[in-house]
């Protein structure tokens, strides 16, 4: 068994905050068992917590490598644990528990998630006559005796489990997309992955968490719905985004909407995704009394980004409202329902410093922390007013009613750049001349001559803090131009989006790379003379492996063939396939004809490879390699019939 986590990641604190981490140099049970008891009463509804066992502590943090315990003791540590979760809990409650090895050391890693009958309690100590049981919690990264105010809080949580972690009687396993789940493991790195072929989809949902009861009434949790449902929105109707922009002023008559629904993740890419591509713009200010230049943006992505999270991770999604983001020319506001928890003070919150005492959804919280969209830790409003100062924007605005009804986010524009989607600032020309804009599309394009990128990772080696409203301006410049193309033009939103340079653009860097100046995309020009001679070389490089890799006569292979292997090999490296995938990719129908003919010869030549050792495995998957890549990547730049 495996987790659903990167465990590697948390032991480096990337995706769990460390007061929900306790690490233990060696194996003392009793210890063990009330930390267990504190993270199955879950008392901040953070989700849980994990305890490592053969790895040391320093300062609240894993001193690594780690020591590590003796291989041939596990066995017996996981039938004591098995035993607490009998006779020294109650109600009973089983963590999950899991060897890892680290480097050359084996540690423990016992995963207890929020139980659902909370409270628990356990006894007091290990000793056989003991009779007390008490209640256990956590505050900061310590496991206390629940006493006093914090005994009857913790009595009041009875029976009161989020309605993220509830199960949903109205769904079924049915409902949940196995190939979401296996998307997610392979995003955070979970060895999950690599049990999951020989597991049936209920059995993966039961090590995920994301189902619970008997065999003979299972359910979905909330969660699992949200994050791997086919249909989240048959479940929950307004768990969507509705992003508006208001040219006029909301007083206006006019406005343009666009909704965003799905899972989670997805959602929330894409809202943010939209956000920057269309409202968000810079402008670069020269300045007389010194070399520097100024940068701003009219809304800071940073800032926007934290603020949409954090209204997906905190709203309710119990009430039947969506999260709604208005744009207008002079400020963007956040709206999500219901308003902060009752434990945060308005003053503390507006100054930036406050601390919710209980989490509305800790398991949405959870998997947004593994896709390192949230930090937690309270820190999502700092960012906020960060991100807003750094810019040099007016300070964010926070407001919420007594009854707590909504929470409202204001963001105003920045004073000196005020937006109207496809206007040009009378300063542009200054701030931003032609051959800067020139300059920056040919690094572009030289970035990518290397190979495909992603935008963030263009925005990175182009030396920017975070993906600018320039370069959104000057990539969709260059798609519209075909100097650079979309590696899933049928997904355009995808979150594994990349670019890739067509043969235009390689003519273009082989231009400049010889000495003679990029040609200035607004000019009128022939891209088929330019590139002629580069398409025919790089045609002919990489069709000439085609018929080997077929065992096939060349005049037999042709350029729907071409098409064909190509479609195989970019359907398998957006993620593992089976073969019927692969075959629907190439648009084949007859299976032993493609499996002669197309499956066969692409992985003896080395382009795909099996996930599993046994041919025939009704989980088999099939995946590119490198050879494989190498040769899709060179016959994706070739023009198209």
């Amino acid at each position: 068994m495996a987790l659903p986590v990167n465990i590697d990641d948390l032991l480096h604190g990337r995706s769990v905050e460390w007061e929900r981490m306790e690490f233990k140099q060696g194996w003392n049970p009793e210890a063990v068992l009330h930390s267990i008891c504190a993270f199955a009463n879950d008392f901040r509804n953070l989700g849980g917590g994990y305890i490592f066992i053969g790895v040391a502590e320093q300062d609240g943090q894993a001193v690594l490598p780690p020591l590590g315990i003796p291989p041939a003791s596990i066995d017996a540590i996981q039938k004591e644990i098995l035993n607490f979760g009998y006779n020294a809990i109650v109600p009973q409650y089983h963590p999950v528990v899991v060897p890892h090895v680290v480097g050359t050391k084996t540690i423990l890693v016992i995963w207890a998630p929020g139980g659902q009958q909370r409270p628990y309690k356990a006894k007091l100590s290990l000793a056989k006559d003991e009779r007390q049981f008490r209640y256990y919690i956590r505050l900061n990264s310590s496991t206390v005796v629940a006493q006093g105010d914090y005994e009857t809080e913790l009595l009041s949580l009875a029976a009161q489990v989020p309605f993220d972690d509830r199960v949903n009687q109205r769904a079924t396993v049915e409902d949940l997309d196995r190939e979401r789940m296996l998307s997610f493991l392979k995003e955070v790195g979970s060895e999950l992955l690599n049990e999951a072929p020989a597991l049936s989809t209920v059995d993966l949902a039961r090590q995920m968490h994301i189902v619970d009861g008997a065999a003979e009434a299972l359910f979905p949790r909330n969660v699992g719905l949200l994050f791997f449902g086919k249909e989240p929105q048959q479940h929950f109707r307004e768990a969507r985004i509705e992003v508006a922009w208001f040219p006029d002023g909301p007083a206006g008559n006019s406005f343009e909407e666009k909704v965003f629904t799905g899972p989670l993740d997805r959602m929330l890419r894409e809202a943010l995704d939209f956000i920057q591509r269309n409202y968000l713009h810079d402008v670069v200010t020269k300045h007389p009394d010194r070399a520097q230049a100024t940068r701003t943006v009219n809304y800071p992505y940073g800032a926007i980004e934290e603020a949409l999270v954090n209204a997906v991770y905190h709203r309710s999604y119990e009430v039947r409202e969506p999260i709604e983001v208005r744009i207008t020319p002079e400020e963007l506001t956040i709206l999500s329902y219901p308003g902060p928890d009752r434990s945060i003070n308005l003053e503390q919150l507006r100054a930036g410093r406050a601390v919710s005492r209980r989490y509305r959804n800790r398991r949405i919280g959870e998997f947004l922390k593994e896709l390192d969209l949230t930090e937690g830790r309270a820190t999502g409003i700092p960012k906020i007013m960060r991100a807003m100062q750094e810019n040099g924007s007016p300070a964010p605005l926070f407001e919420t009613e007594d009854e707590r009804i909504t929470f409202l986010v204001r963001l105003p524009v920045h004073p000196e750049n005020l937006f109207v989607p496809g206007a040009q600032p009378e300063s542009q020309p200054e701030s931003q001349p032609e051959s800067e804009s020139e300059s920056l599309e040919f690094r572009i394009l030289t970035l990518l001559s290397s190979g495909t990128r992603s935008k963030a990772t263009l925005s990175k080696d182009l030396g920017q803090r975070s993906v600018s409203g320039q370069l959104n301006q000057l990539i969709r410049k260059l798609l519209d131009d075909v100097r650079i193309e979309l590696t899933i033009p049928e997904k355009p939103a995808s979150r594994l989006q990349q670019y890739r340079i067509t043969p235009t653009g390689l003519a273009l860097v082989q231009g400049g790379a010889k000495g003679d100046k990029a040609p200035s995309t607004n000019a009128a020009q022939d891209p088929n003379a330019q590139v002629t001679a580069q398409v025919e070389t790089l045609t002919a490089s990489v069709l000439e492996e085609l018929p080997a890799a077929l065992r096939a006569p060349t005049a037999q292979v042709t350029a729907q063939a071409a098409a064909q292997v190509g479609a195989i090999l970019a359907a398998s490296a957006q993620a593992e396939q089976s073969a019927d995938a692969l075959m629907g990719a190439a648009g084949l129908s007859h299976r032993e004809h493609f499996r002669k003919q197309y499956l066969v010869p692409v992985m003896q030549a080395g382009w795909l490879v099996r996930t599993l050792t046994q041919p025939n495995h009704p989980q088999q998957r099939y995946k590119i390699t490198d050879k494989g890549r190498n040769w899709l990547e060179r016959f994706n730049v070739l023009p198209k019939p």
